[in-house]
């Protein structure tokens, strides 16, 4: 059994719609210096025919697609992780399965605790397969979480605020084994920290609160405190000195900087120029798709991930460390080494020319989506989805590696490839 365990392949999926946030926070009448402090230039809108199944399944697909049968067959896991489930019992799990026609022999189960579920995912894999009960076996982890408003009428955007231009949607397919050529996780590196905490929720199926001082207390605590514990379990761990770039979880930029400059002035007393540099050399590049996707959710980390790989220059190996936080609250801080190796491979996936290929929405499509029956509610027995909502971005003829939401029966979910 190898000791060498993490991700082998990866993939993003941003959607194939997305919305200028400088135009929204404009409409809105927003203060437009508040909202700079979110490093955000546009964000992922789901379409009313996208949902968090097909959303997860158009991550993947790609990665399975480039496998052979044998490699294939060797999947006996996959994992779900959203806090926008479809169901209260049946796992997203059991579609993504169907849809990719993954191996019977498979362990199919949802994971829900808000942002923190992907890393609660990923650990979940890395640990069967450390277990060396299955050798050589390989699990699907994938992260999918969709933010949807529905404007019964215009006043109801006054409760959502500066929450609105950061909500986003995308999902993050990793591919998880014995063969690490994207990140190979530290075994045993990591720290946790958990309390109660009610800074954001989902009351309802269809409801989202929260309070965004307590919750950015709340993410600055955990951060603190995942670190430490990370720091007492890791001789000779230094923040500061330990990686040579950092991840962490992006509800938007600005939180993620704020958190940063907690821990130098914690850790170090750091002036601000100091932290400001580290800053700019450690941590910008994990923002570089973040801006363009909104808050991901369960994924949001691991969009981090994949902007640090795509846009960093790598000669040789560098450690990485990861912090996840999800409201409630858990979090973790955890480790890994990244490759010239795998970013190449990353890059081969092409996700940033697949997300400036998106569909650019004007205000008046975007409003226009959140209007009326357009949004699909938890809990539909029978829909039939219209797929001409916006004019031509559904092809009749495209290449049938989009997959898309089609109808609703008796509460059972069909999906097409267009």
């Amino acid at each position: 059994m190898s000791n060498f365990i993490g991700i082998e392949a990866m993939n993003l999926y941003g959607g194939r719609a997305s919305l200028d946030v400088h135009a929204l926070c404009k409409h809105r009448e927003l203060e437009i210096a508040r909202f700079e402090n979110l490093l955000m230039d546009e964000k992922t809108v789901a379409l009313p025919y996208e949902d968090p199944v097909s959303f997860a399944v158009n991550a993947a697909k790609p990665l399975i697609d480039q496998m052979s049968k044998d490699e294939k067959s060797r999947i006996e896991m996959v994992i779900c992780c959203t806090e926008s489930g479809i169901d209260f019992g049946k796992s997203i799990s059991t579609y993504v399965h169907d849809l990719l026609k993954l191996p019977s022999n498979c362990r199919l189960f949802e994971i829900k605790q808000a942002c923190y579920s992907g890393a609660a995912g990923l650990q979940m894999a890395v640990n069967f397969l450390l277990s060396g009960t299955s050798p050589g076996a390989k699990a699907l982890v994938i992260t999918t979480d969709i933010s949807r408003f529905a404007l019964d009428d215009i006043n109801a955007v006054q409760e959502w605020a500066y929450s609105e231009p950061t909500s986003g949607a995308g999902a993050v397919a990793m591919l998880v084994s014995d063969t690490p050529h994207i990140f190979s996780i530290d075994p045993g590196a990591y720290g946790n920290h958990a309390f109660e905490v009610m800074d954001t929720c989902r009351p309802g199926p269809d409801t989202e609160a929260g309070d965004a001082d307590l919750s950015l207390m709340a993410y600055l605590d955990c951060c603190n405190g995942a670190y430490q514990d990370y720091a007492r379990r890791v001789d000779g761990a230094d923040f500061r000195e330990s990686f040579g770039y950092l991840c962490f979880h992006t509800p938007f930029g600005g939180m993620v900087k704020g958190a940063h400059r907690h821990l130098m002035r914690k850790l170090y007393k750091a002036d601000t120029s100091a932290i400001d540099t580290d800053f700019e050399r450690r941590l910008t590049p994990s923002l570089a798709y973040g801006k363009h996707l909104g808050n991901t959710a369960g994924g949001s980390v691991f969009v981090a991930l994949a902007g640090t790989l795509d846009t960093v220059e790598l000669s040789e190996p560098v450690r990485l460390g990861m912090f996840s936080y999800g409201s409630g609250c858990c979090s973790e801080f955890f480790s890994g080494i990244i490759t010239p190796q795998g970013q190449k491979a990353l890059k081969a996936m092409n996700i940033s020319q697949n997300l400036q290929a998106r569909h650019k929405l004007s205000i008046d499509q975007y409003e226009m989506l959140l209007k009326g029956n357009h949004t699909l509610r938890f809990g539909t027995r029978d829909a039939q989805l219209d797929h001409t909502i916006i004019e031509d971005l559904v092809p009749e003829n495209g290449d049938n590696n989009w997959l898309v939401l089609d109808s609703i029966d008796s509460y059972h979910r069909t999906y097409r490839w267009v």
